[in-house]
């Protein structure tokens, strides 16, 4: 009796789950969700997979989608407004799109006009608000990059009322305690969590920090959603990729390379250099702490119980299984060692001749 009494709960159980997990056909006959409301998102992402990541690739408009997601997203605060609430505007909703006349003039937004531009016709043909196409398209775009996360999609966002404040997204050129701050001041993010949204800059390129070289990469694998980025960071800066001098740009090491003086800074700050370190070759760590903290991001300024977790839909990205290494003609010697709590891990050095980056198509 007792053990026909535990195969009923196993079996009652069994069912409850059964229900709760049940998916239902979407109008399409091909896919299937765990909400109805996520089948609107099938169409889309077939859309911009095809039409606007010109078929899956891990290009420029991919990169720039990304940052799209950030700099709408990072347009709120917590200690400003009313009474020290959050902006009732601001946040992932969308204004950077919806209001671009407004925010793409901000300073920190140049070149973002162009990713604005290409996004508009895919919002207007398919019905949905600026902010949930905003990171719909990043988290759909990173996936065509091996070795990144499949990221979290909540879908719900309702239309922005108003452009987001200026002087809310940092710029490349602003102190480590500016930084700090204004994260924290965003969303409370931590300096770890800082850290961990950086390592979008795997795959990015910069266009507008030296116009004269658009597309300059920030590591030597921009294709990749891999650890490199936070190898070459820590490399002594010999040289500038195009004119110097630029606002924002430290010297690199490696020819065709950018970096940022924001990232360089970062690097070697006590308060994130162990978190940067610890990226190093450890690429489910660095995709882990990514698409924690991009989950983050994606809402804020965004009330969590009116929306559908759709995550589901986003497409999982291939794996990268490969090592990073010291660039090419660079020893442990090239290292310039800041965390002072942990050794920098021991890489191999790439062989061939010494390291030289393409830019990234623009076009």
């Amino acid at each position: 009796m007792y053990f026909q009494l535990l195969a009923a709960v196993a079996a009652s159980i069994g069912a409850s789950n059964a229900a709760i997990t049940r998916r239902v056909a979407c109008p399409d006959g091909v896919h299937t969700a765990t909400n109805a409301a996520c089948c609107a998102l099938f169409p889309i992402i077939d859309d911009i997979q095809t039409n606007l990541f010109d078929g899956g690739e891990c290009g420029e408009e991919v990169h720039e989608s990304l940052r799209l997601t950030f700099h709408d997203a990072i347009g709120v605060s917590m200690s400003k407004g009313a009474a020290g609430q959050v902006f009732s505007r601001g946040g992932a909703d969308g204004s950077i799109i919806t209001f671009n006349d407004t925010e793409v003039n901000f300073h920190a937004n140049n070149g973002i006009d162009e990713i604005v531009g290409e996004q508009q016709p895919f919002i207007a043909a398919h019905n949905i608000t600026a902010g949930d196409f905003i990171q719909l398209a990043g988290a759909v775009g990173i996936t065509n990059c091996p070795g990144a996360p499949q990221l979290e999609f909540m879908f719900g966002r309702p239309t922005a009322k108003a452009p987001a404040p200026d002087l809310t997204v940092p710029e490349p050129f602003d102190t480590v305690d500016s930084i700090l701050a204004r994260f924290a001041d965003a969303g409370g993010f931590t300096p770890a969590e800082v850290v961990a949204l950086l390592a979008s800059h795997t795959i990015a390129a910069a266009d507008k920090v030296d116009p004269t070289i658009p597309g300059t990469p920030f590591d030597s694998t921009p294709s990749i959603f891999d650890t490199q980025f936070f190898v070459e960071t820590q490399l002594r800066g010999t040289s500038f990729p195009g004119t110097g001098g630029n606002q924002g740009e430290v010297e690199s090491p490696l020819r065709g390379e950018m970096r940022l003086q924001s990232d360089s800074e970062l690097a070697r700050d006590s308060r994130t250099a162990c978190s940067w370190q610890a990226n190093v070759n450890q690429q489910a760590h660095m995709a882990a702490s990514f698409k924690a903290a991009m989950a983050k991001l994606a809402v804020l300024g965004q009330d969590l119980s009116t929306m559908v977790d759709c995550s589901e839909v986003i497409p999982v990205p291939k794996p990268f299984t490969g090592q990073a290494m010291l660039p090419a003609g660079l020893t442990e010697n090239d290292i310039e060692q800041a965390c002072a709590s942990t050794p920098f891990p021991a890489l191999q050095s790439a062989p061939g001749p010494v390291t030289s980056v393409a830019p990234v198509s623009v076009y």
